[in-house]
């Protein structure tokens, strides 16, 4: 906690010790700013503000005196197929990171124009936000008038006309005759389905096959890197 009672921002490792993890990893990619006077790179690259250079144990071209100290990281690397020593202060040093994207950004020491161009960059990928304007009023949907034909009978129904009524007193002399007893409906022979066919006995299934088993790190296998180590983009 510092003295207002905020908590104080965490601290970050030595680059020395995020040098040698990433190392015995693969190789590793050293951003400096080459300006300061104290920095030993080649001539032409003094004037710029940032300088990458690729440093390893096991390189095509070998780097036979690396050496990862205290105060700087020296070596002698090769430009345009000229060997030239270089002497990177860790001060001049402001990102680390491996070939699998995993290291650690310094941000005090950044340059400005990095951060800058850095800034810029995620202002243009950052998406923009338009205003929608707010849908007009539909009026409410009005329900469609009958049709004048629905009145009508449907085509190919028959109408029955009414009948007058009947005198009751004509009607109670009339003999009633009474109605003939219906004849028994002949049942129709239904046709008996043919029995099912016993399905053929498919192919067994092909057996699955195991899963290979995990490999086991063998003893001589490299160390995994610590954990403060994050993706760099």
């Amino acid at each position: 906690m510092g003295r207002d009672g905020m908590a104080s921002p965490p601290r970050l490792p030595a680059k020395k010790d995020v040098a040698l993890a990433l190392l015995e990893q693969s190789t590793v990619f050293v951003h400096l700013d080459p300006r300061p006077e104290e920095v030993r790179v080649p001539p032409w690259f003094k004037k710029e503000h940032q300088l990458v250079l690729q440093i390893g144990l096991n390189m095509a071209i070998p780097i036979r005196d690396l050496d990862v100290g205290e105060d700087a990281l020296s070596c002698t690397l090769s430009f345009n197929r000229s060997p030239h020593f270089c002497r990177i202060p860790w001060a001049a040093v402001f990102a680390l990171v491996g070939e699998n994207g995993r290291g650690m950004v310094w941000p005090d020491d950044v340059p400005p124009e990095v951060a800058a161009q850095a800034a810029r960059q995620q202002a243009k990928e950052k998406p923009k936000l338009h205003a929608v304007a707010p849908a007009a009023e539909q009026p409410a949907p009005v329900s469609p008038a009958a049709p004048a034909d629905a009145a009508k009978p449907a085509k190919g129904r028959r109408t029955r006309k009414p009948r007058p009524a009947k005198d009751p007193a004509a009607a109670a002399a009339a003999p009633t005759a009474s109605p003939a007893p219906a004849e028994p409906r002949k049942r129709r022979a239904r046709p008996v389905p043919a029995p099912a066919l016993a399905a053929e006995p498919s192919e067994a299934p092909p057996k699955a096959q195991p899963a290979a088993a995990g490999r086991t790190n063998s003893p001589g296998s490299k160390r995994e890197l610590p954990p403060y180590l994050r993706v760099i983009k």
